[in-house]
């Protein structure tokens, strides 16, 4: 942690930005690897800009905005999934992403396997792992299927087995980006009720197309448009806000476009 930021600050970014390389085709990308140092053979798609955002511990946060307006890899930059192409990134606390989780799954390994292999990702011992084994299976009710391979789960099965392994880590910061649409209405308020007893002594960052949820989990609600932070503050004001511009703002196929 930096000596400037504040022990009550868990999340820091100060001038975030990041963009991914796009090609016209395998041989631009080769001529990229070789001849990089020469000239660019990319196009830049900036899915984040200029991203200064302070997250104190405690705090529960919404991100809202269209698909494709960066909030999802925004939250993959703080996870570490991925590394921004500029500015500062400062994390203080132990994550639990539940966004990533149930994407590294080994399909051919079981469930039970799984577990071990995520415990272990996302900083368990394996002592700790075994002891937490029986608590884990039965918040992910998938009964039998805990011992067979992850190719036959359905998503939903895998995302309540991803959600059951991060309820388990003791995290410091939890991150869910979209993980409960997948799951049955008796997950989702299973998750949801275990979400508002963590977010009590945890932090909670959370992507939600639903307001409702936003509203009832969140201290505070962050509008992410075009890969910038459009408005934060109150949920219901944001919320209020962000209802608005959907009705009358015409949606703008562009932010999909790579600059020149």
């Amino acid at each position: 942690m930096s000596s400037s930021m504040s022990s009550d600050i868990v999340v820091q970014t100060k001038h975030l930005g990041k963009a991914y390389q796009l090609y016209q085709n395998r041989s631009d990308w080769l001529k990229q690897v070789m001849l990089g140092w020469y000239k660019t053979y990319f196009k830049p798609f900036w899915v984040l800009r200029d991203i200064d955002l302070e997250v104190r511990r405690g705090e529960s946060i919404g991100l809202l905005g269209r698909n494709g307006c960066g909030k999802s890899t925004l939250l993959q930059v703080i996870c570490g999934m991925t590394l921004p192409s500029h500015g500062e990134l400062i994390v203080n606390g132990r994550i639990a992403p539940v966004l990533a989780l149930g994407s590294t799954f080994d399909m051919e390994l079981s469930g039970r396997e799984n577990v071990m292999i995520g415990g272990a990702v996302l900083g368990l011992k394996r002592g700790e792992i075994i002891r937490k084994f029986d608590s884990i299976a039965e918040f992910a009710g998938i009964g039998d299927y805990m011992e067979q391979p992850v190719k036959h789960y359905s998503m939903g099965m895998r995302t309540r087995l991803a959600f059951s392994i991060c309820a388990h880590v003791e995290a410091d910061i939890l991150v869910v980006d979209e993980a409960l649409a997948v799951g049955d209405v008796a997950f989702q308020r299973k998750c949801l009720d275990w979400i508002d007893r963590f977010r009590r002594e945890g932090t909670l960052l959370f992507v939600s197309h639903s307001v409702a949820e936003v509203r009832r989990l969140c201290t505070r609600a962050i509008w992410i448009e075009d890969g910038r932070i459009r408005q934060q503050g109150e949920p219901n004001e944001v919320i209020r806000s962000y209802q608005r511009a959907l009705e009358v703002e015409k949606d703008d196929i562009h932010r999909f476009s790579a600059s020149e």
